[in-house]
């Protein structure tokens, strides 16, 4: 019987300290998406899980509303989307906080007609059909320029992911596509570019990409998210300082191909296509203190008067956060 006695607490104890194993094992689990970004480097390096000392598991997305249903699922703790994604999931009220601005996105993502198309100017998209990630960046930015050109309900706009719009762009099905890398660099070569991001941007629609993480994990694990932080930052000052070496046949550029599925000879082309904020400009009130909540305002009010979402907030400001930037 003392035997018994002695086992059963004993047993208990294992059990508990197996469990609490097995939950201390479980992995950070991270949603990125293809774009090109000097951050790829660091990732592709593991300065993440260095820095963190944590197992990731990085799960590669689609597009932005995919990695908005894995945060809301809890699937995923942190991710990474457009403005356009994070205004529709802020105004669902999805429980996440944006804690950097990862891309200012200028000529990264652009609309691009195929040759043959018969598209020269804007005014020829009348009645052609033209693909894009619904909800994404590109989604918001060529409504933006359907709305300056006059062109709302002229042009048939169809839903497709990127690796779909490179398919459908070679069997003709499509007569254009707004979207990024690295579809953006595939369609390219055999098309023209009749907009982008950046012009869109000064008509009064610019967009951005943020990393996001679950508020309730955020607020448990604050040195995770500031750490996260600190690596994708050095890796945008590790760009900024040697920008002209990262060519073709660099290092960096062959691992930041190799993770998105880019052309490595398109790589230094579509990193110059977009503005990576340093810490200071990160906590500025043009981005993370202010800035950056008025154009998530801003973006939702316009998906509203396009019927993409139901309800404008009156206030963003909850769904940011500078406080993971340190000095």
């Amino acid at each position: 019987m003392a035997h018994k006695a002695f086992v059963r607490p004993l047993l208990t104890v294992l059990a508990a300290s197996l469990l609490t194993l097995n939950v201390q094992a479980a992995p950070l689990i991270i949603g990125y998406q293809t774009g090109v970004d000097p951050s790829k480097v660091a990732q592709a390096d593991g300065a993440y899980e260095k820095a963190i000392g944590e197992t990731i598991d990085w799960r590669r997305f689609n597009s932005g509303p995919e990695v908005v249903t894995a945060l809301a699922s809890g699937d995923v703790q942190i991710g990474n989307l457009g403005s356009s994604p994070l205004a529709a999931a802020a105004s669902r009220k999805v429980p996440i906080v944006a804690f950097i601005v990862s891309a200012q996105i200028n000529s990264a993502e652009a609309l691009v007609v195929r040759n043959g198309s018969g598209i020269v100017n804007p005014q020829d998209l009348v009645g052609k059909t033209i693909a894009t990630p619904f909800v994404s960046t590109s989604h918001y930015s060529l409504l933006g320029a359907l709305k300056q050109w006059g062109l709302e309900g002229k042009v048939k706009v169809v839903n497709l992911q990127p690796l779909q719009i490179a398919a459908a762009w070679k069997r003709g099905d499509i007569d254009g596509a707004f979207v990024w890398s690295p579809a953006l660099g595939e369609i390219r070569k055999t098309g023209k570019v009749l907009t982008d991001a950046a012009e869109v941007g000064r008509w009064g629609a610019p967009t951005f990409e943020v990393w996001v993480a679950r508020k309730d994990y955020a607020e448990k694990n604050p040195q995770v998210i500031a750490q996260f932080t600190k690596v994708t930052l050095d890796a945008f000052a590790d760009y900024a300082a040697h920008k002209a070496q990262w060519t073709a046949d660099s290092e960096q550029v062959k691992k930041i191909a190799r993770l998105t599925g880019s052309n490595a000879e398109d790589v230094p082309e579509l990193l110059a296509g977009s503005e990576y904020p340093d810490a200071q400009a990160q906590r500025s009130s043009a981005l993370l203190d202010g800035g950056t909540a008025t154009a998530i305002h801003k973006t939702a009010s316009f998906l509203k008067e396009q019927g993409k979402v139901e309800t404008v907030l009156g206030d963003y400001s909850p769904y940011v956060s500078a406080r993971y930037i340190k000095h």
